[in-house]
């Protein structure tokens, strides 16, 4: 049996000497105790991971696998050309894979082990893998309070037939410019390209499947809102640029545009308008999270979201990716040793009391 994208396979018998005694010393010494109704002891988590390889470079990297290890907790590759229930025994299921084989063996694992946590069900990750229904949740939830308001831009989903696509905007009222981005987000690098069409004639050379939204003028920057469990990290990147009506006006054409949110530099130390850089009220952040964690059923995600230029709280999200480049983000490695070491801890209390 084979995923459809690459895994390393996990060898114990070619791990190096020195980690293999490593491993051995930190199964064998964490069993300092630490208060518990059940008066538990600490045990090491053992997290089994399916990424792909560009995933396994940018995530696992030295740094998170030593702070890991010295908190007790070891990562172990899962071996795509074994049963999945044969391996282990693990206390969480780490994976980001594609493809409708892999979906089943992880529901069928999830069935049958009930003991292990899986981040996340994979049938609440495809639901992100639609850009039709990828916004619905926060569409739904209307947010609004003292803090600001959280919407989605208005956007029309078109499968099939560009030539309809000028007579289908206009009947839906959206105003250019338009932003245009394929239907599936399976976070392969295409699903990330997007496009501005600035007229109506260029509307027809886009292909379909899109989605297709409104473009919100934003400042220029976007804000990249990472949830890993229940804990929330911001942090600002440079976007595409605000149009205004001239443009519109000199402009035809269709400009495409790379992984934008990826490919862009930086925006936390750079000087920009305070009104533009003020992150989101972290109030209204955390509001969203929960509810989405919620709704969505997953615990590792971020939000794309944007401040629509000229005013102090109205916000939009524009994307939400799951298992997102977390190696990006500042203080990846203790946010999330410390939330699998949470999973795991808890787990082991709820086997024992």
């Amino acid at each position: 049996m084979r995923l459809q994208e690459e895994i390393v396979p996990f060898d114990r018998n070619a791990i190096s000497g020195e980690k293999e005694e490593e491993d051995a010393h930190i199964i064998s010494s964490i069993e300092v105790g630490f208060p518990s109704p059940c008066h538990l002891q600490r045990k090491i988590v053992v997290v089994g991971y399916a990424l792909t390889s560009k995933k396994i470079k940018s995530f696992l990297q030295p740094k998170l696998e030593g702070l890991a290890r010295n908190k007790g907790i070891l990562f172990v590759a899962i071996d795509q050309n074994r049963p999945l229930s044969d391996q282990g025994p693990f206390d969480i299921v780490l994976h980001k894979l594609t493809g409708k084989e892999w979906r089943q063996i992880l529901e069928d694992y999830r069935r049958t082990h009930p003991e292990v946590t899986v981040l996340d069900p994979p049938d609440a990750i495809q639901h992100l893998h639609n850009r039709q229904s990828m916004l619905q949740c926060v569409a739904d939830m209307k947010l609004s309070n003292s803090y600001g308001k959280v919407d989605v831009p208005r956007q029309l989903v078109v499968k099939k037939d560009a030539s309809s696509i000028p007579g289908a905007v206009t009947k839906a009222g959206l105003m250019l410019p338009i932003v245009a981005k394929p239907l599936v987000a399976d976070g392969s690098a295409k699903s990330h390209e997007l496009s501005l069409a600035y007229d109506q004639h260029s509307l027809r050379k886009l292909e379909p499947p899109l989605v297709l939204q409104e473009f919100v003028n934003h400042g220029g920057v976007m804000f990249k809102v990472y949830i890993v469990g229940e804990t929330i990290k911001v942090v600002r990147r440079f976007s595409l640029p605000d149009v205004c009506k001239r443009e519109l006006s000199k402009n035809a054409g269709v400009f495409r545009f790379p992984r934008v949110s990826c490919a862009a530099a930086s925006a936390d130390n750079a000087d920009l308008d305070p009104g533009i850089a003020e992150l989101p009220p972290q109030p209204l952040l955390e509001k969203l999270a929960k509810e989405l964690r919620r709704r969505l059923g997953l615990r590792l995600f971020n939000l794309d979201i944007i401040r629509e230029h000229g005013t102090r709280d109205q916000f939009y999200v524009i994307d939400i990716n799951y298992f997102p480049g977390y190696g990006k983000m500042p203080e990846y490695e203790h946010i999330f040793t410390d939330f699998l070491l949470s999973l795991g801890q808890s787990q082991y209390k709820k086997r024992l009391c």
